[in-house]
């Protein structure tokens, strides 16, 4: 789990080496914060290598080449990935899981059981099936660290947050939050002046929603944010008792991925039916994941009163709300941008900081 540590130019960085798994967006904008903070003078672990499903990439002082050198390889057809089978880590090393990927994701207990530590943006770590989320926590006693930060919220200290109230004896009874920086972009967007579809299409063009904007329409990320923070609270819910009311009707879940454009239509009556009704009512639609330790969790799009702490957020702002028995009428609330790649690759390299300043050598 993160430890917090205020992060300093220049203090010591105690740990091993680097490693970067994934050269995506967000794997780029790793690369380019870690050169930043470097020219700040901020002490970081050296940085290896980093790999895709393709090559891995020695860095040496060169990252951006590096990374344009892993973009740019062809596929392989290699039986294993290539950080499985060329330079290994060992212990005291950092992995950074900039990936989506359920396989690397089923990697990170056996990282930390060797005593490497795993900085992820990936949320089938902690968010996938429970056995894996469970196994991570029992492989941290062996001293190992996991940064999962910018799992939910792109790093607002929201899950650090929780974990700090649980260990000091408080008990979480519900948290509620927008907690898709996508979906938040759309409904505060959305007035009804130009068709929803029109506004996903401009949200996947500007890179706030996925090349298929089903996976953040269809709830899915929401749902792996909400099992995250449940679990984090001490309640450990498998993703099948998390109720999902997806946007996405029949037609659009069934389109080849070459038609989904054409039957994004779909999506226009029924989302302006909704927010007509919650106009009418003084209300506003946000799209809402929330766990109860007493009543269930569930994910999708609600009503909510404009003075209701989730309903005043803009843009790609997260926003969430804890019930506590610190907390139990008024709620304590987190809020900021929460999604960008330049958001989370900060997250990510800000659990780096904490892990090498407090970690020894392995």
């Amino acid at each position: 789990m993160s430890t917090v540590t205020p992060l300093r130019p220049g203090a010591p960085a105690r740990s091993g080496r680097v490693a970067l798994l994934g050269t995506g967006v967000v794997g780029r904008a790793v690369v380019e914060r870690y050169l930043q903070l470097r020219e700040r003078g901020v002490s970081l672990p050296p940085f290896a290598w980093l790999s895709n499903s393709r090559v891995q990439v020695p860095v040496g002082e060169c990252p951006r080449a590096a990374i344009e050198q892993a973009r740019s390889a062809p596929r392989s057809a290699a039986a294993l990935p290539p950080w499985a089978e060329g330079e290994s880590l060992g212990r005291g090393d950092i992995v950074i899981d900039a990936t989506a990927s359920d396989a690397v994701a089923g990697w990170h207990p056996e990282w930390l059981l060797r005593g490497i530590h795993v900085v992820t943006a990936n949320k089938l770590g902690n968010g996938g099936d429970l056995a894996r989320a469970q196994a991570i926590v029992e492989a941290q006693r062996e001293d190992a660290r996991y940064g999962d930060s910018a799992t939910v919220g792109a790093g607002l200290p929201l899950l650090r947050l929780i974990r700090e109230l649980v260990a000091g004896g408080d008990r979480i009874h519900a948290v509620e939050g927008v907690l898709s920086g996508s979906l938040a972009w759309l409904l505060s967007r959305y007035d009804d002046t130009r068709p929803f579809s029109d506004l996903v299409r401009e949200a996947r063009d500007a890179g706030y929603a996925e090349p298929d904007p089903r996976q953040d329409l269809s709830g899915e990320d929401v749902r792996r944010k909400l099992l995250i923070l449940a679990r984090a609270s001490g309640l450990p819910l498998e993703a099948r008792e998390i109720r999902v009311s997806s946007l996405v009707p029949d037609t659009l879940r069934d389109a080849a991925p070459d038609a989904v454009d054409a039957q994004l239509a779909a999506l226009d009556a029924p989302l302006r039916e909704r927010f007509l009704n919650a106009y009418r009512n003084d209300a506003r639609l946000c799209f809402v994941g929330r766990f109860d330790a007493e009543r269930g969790a569930s994910v999708g799009l609600r009503a909510l009163p404009l003075s209701h702490p989730l309903a005043s957020g803009h843009g790609t702002e997260n926003r969430a709300a804890i019930f506590s028995d610190r907390y139990p009428d008024q709620p304590l609330v987190v809020q900021g941008p929460g999604a960008g790649a330049r958001v989370t690759a900060a997250a990510l390299l800000d659990d780096v900081l904490r892990i090498a300043r407090v970690a020894p050598n392995g």
